[in-house]
């Protein structure tokens, strides 16, 4: 009952009444962002959704464009700003993910959206995770989140889709809370430290056949 009916109402209230107290905050973000980074506040990135649907995660944007002598963009590390790294330690670059829950794209809570390109080398258990809408924040996200493995990570996330109830989220939310307040594993979103889930799964797969 809570998952099919309850979870998404609460969704909706909570992330519009956070919405709107956020609004002026947000408003003063995206003032700074759009002077500092060329008109370009927000990021926009396809993501795979509930039964892998690919939707637009909006994110305030905490990097810069700027490209090498070959056209290309610098790594992340170089192109992260101060007031983007700032953002990043504190969440607030997740703000507008409300709107993506708003629209029935994302939950407040679930399996955070990953990369299009990684869909082919989930295994079929794994695929769970696509089975619920995503999340701003997850189980994966209170267990550890980028000191888990891949392997590790992606069990969470399905150990999740499993046992979805108020009480888990509940719990999820307030530790959640409580590490934003304490700045302590908060990047929610980064892959930062990790090796691209393909390029595992592709080493995996290779190693295998020989």
């Amino acid at each position: 009952m809570y998952k099919r009916f309850f979870k998404r109402t609460l969704d909706l209230f909570l992330s519009t009444i956070g919405f709107i107290v956020l609004l002026p905050l947000s408003f003063v973000i995206f003032l700074v962002l759009y002077i500092s980074n060329e008109g370009k506040p927000i990021f926009l990135q396809p993501r795979p959704g509930k039964n892998e649907k690919i939707f637009y995660i909006f994110k305030f944007k905490t990097m810069n464009d700027k490209k090498d002598l070959q056209g290309k963009l610098l790594p992340d590390e170089k192109r992260i700003t101060k007031f983007g790294a700032f953002l990043r330690k504190t969440s607030l670059d997740e703000i507008p993910q409300l709107l993506n829950i708003i629209k029935g794209e994302m939950s407040l809570i679930g399996p955070r959206p990953l990369r299009v390109r990684y869909l082919p080398y989930y295994t079929k258990e794994e695929q769970l995770r696509h089975s619920i809408r995503p999340g701003i924040t997850g189980l994966a996200q209170i267990s550890g989140r980028n000191l888990l493995n891949w392997d590790d990570r992606l069990q969470k996330d399905v150990e999740y889709v499993k046992n979805i109830s108020f009480a888990l989220d509940f719990k999820i939310l307030v530790q959640t809370f409580l590490k934003v307040i304490a700045a302590k594993d908060i990047a929610l979103d980064s892959d930062s430290g990790m090796i691209d889930f393909d390029v595992l799964r592709k080493a995996s797969i290779q190693n295998k056949d020989n």
